[in-house]
């Protein structure tokens, strides 16, 4: 594998393409109830919400996570706390934010912010899930499986896959969270956690390819 590099390794860039848009499901944007941004490392997502929101996508925003392993010393005082102070910083209403600062997985996003929002008196017949580019397809998965009488539509920054890598600064952390999310799709499903989602074998080549290069650090 690869040192760690702010730009892809061209020997593997076909099969980290086709796991990209694979798990980006390049929803079109309309307006919903609310917008959910799900906690990680990835600051990316705040500044897609607040974006979403100024755009008048959705009246009011929940920031949803604590802290992972990978995140805490980033977001020290957790995830959805961080993505809050970030939005409002560029120009989100803070009392149109609400946080739910329990949140450890993607599963727990869900249920504990529709818990949240019940609790609110908030109706919801849409939300529109922000995530990282590669977290869309698992996203809208478990959302369905949770909360399937609501309307999902997915958004993350819209940067190409070479100027995402760049942000992050790392190629191989991509790529390994590329492969990590593709087992879940399939693992999760097959758990109960998420609603099965078709993978096809080119898809299912390319992170078998990825897996034998040594990207395994976020396989469960």
């Amino acid at each position: 594998m690869p040192e760690h590099a702010a730009t892809l390794p061209t020997s593997f860039r076909a099969d980290v393409e086709t796991l990209w848009d694979y798990h980006n499901l390049h929803h079109k944007i309309g307006r919903s109830d609310v917008g959910i941004g799900l906690g990680s490392h990835d600051l990316g997502v705040a500044t897609r919400a607040a974006d979403l929101f100024r755009r008048n996508a959705f009246p009011l925003v929940v920031f949803t996570g604590a802290n992972a392993p990978t995140t805490v010393e980033r977001f020290p005082r957790g995830e959805a706390v961080h993505y809050r102070e970030h939005a409002v910083s560029l120009g989100v209403p803070a009392d149109s934010i609400l946080v739910e600062p329990r949140a450890r997985n993607t599963g727990e996003n869900i249920s504990l912010t529709r818990q949240l929002l019940a609790e609110q008196g908030t109706e919801v017949g849409s939300v529109t899930l922000i995530s990282r580019p590669y977290q869309q397809r698992r996203a809208y998965a478990t959302c369905k499986k949770l909360w399937p009488e609501v309307e999902v539509t997915c958004a993350s920054a819209e940067l190409p896959l070479d100027e995402y890598v760049k942000s992050i600064g790392d190629a191989t952390r991509v790529i390994s969270m590329l492969v990590g999310d593709t087992q879940r799709i399939t693992l999760y499903a097959n758990r109960g956690f998420a609603i099965p989602q078709p993978l096809p074998s080119t898809v299912e080549s390319a992170y078998h390819r990825l897996i034998s290069a040594g990207y395994t650090t976020r396989l469960l």
